[in-house]
């Protein structure tokens, strides 16, 4: 995980003085998993499910598990569900989206993170498109198109697989649909999308 991400995670969970349980989804047996957060020093369990796990690392284990099915948690769980560079990997990503918000409890904090894409500040002027003639017939070069419709994003990393790139719209509209406090914010170049919400009460 880049330091910038690391950096956003502490960030948010500081912000929230996170307690209790602690679940993360996709977590890794080192220092970058974000299990091993300095913010995280006040939770009182702290548990990743991975798909080759088991690990132990510090002071949390790593169960081995399908995000797409955590049948080893019940519902209403976590207090905290931490995920990030994953969904990007899941051929069913929107399962695992379902569990998160299945084993977070009702009031319980949601980060996910993902790969992304937006609009990327200081394109062509338009009116040297509208100018130049020369330029402007570039945007129907089979090539030089992506100068004219193009948007940066993440590399191909195929861990294993590599599925999916999400706008910060998705992230609000499908990925955290549902939720309250809806907050999704786009950090670095190329783009990581993080989102952030919480499970509406129970009956609401």
């Amino acid at each position: 995980m880049h330091q910038r991400m690391y950096q956003e995670y502490e960030r948010i969970c500081a912000a929230r003085q996170i307690k209790g349980s602690v679940l993360e989804v996709g977590a890794i047996p080192n220092e970058g998993s974000l299990l091993c957060m300095k913010s995280l020093a006040g939770a009182t369990e702290k548990i990743g499910i991975d798909y080759f796990g088991p690990f132990e690392f510090r002071d949390f284990k790593i169960v081995p598990g399908n995000a797409n099915a955590m049948d080893c948690f019940p519902d209403d769980r976590f207090d905290v569900v931490l995920c990030n560079a994953t969904l990007e990997h899941d051929k069913y990503f929107w399962k695992t989206v379902s569990e998160i918000k299945r084993v977070t409890k009702p009031g319980g904090f949601i980060v996910i993170g993902v790969p992304g894409y937006t609009r990327v500040k200081g394109g062509l002027p338009k009116w040297l498109l509208a100018h130049t003639p020369i330029v402007n017939r570039l945007k129907f070069h089979q090539y030089l198109n992506v100068l004219f419709t193009g948007t940066v994003t993440f590399q191909i990393h195929n861990h294993p697989g590599d599925y999916y790139r999400f706008s910060p719209q998705a992230m609000k509209e499908v990925i955290l649909e549902g939720l309250n406090e809806i907050d999704v914010r786009t950090v670095m170049l190329p783009p990581r999308v993080i989102g952030t919400a919480v499970k509406p009460a129970s009956g609401k």
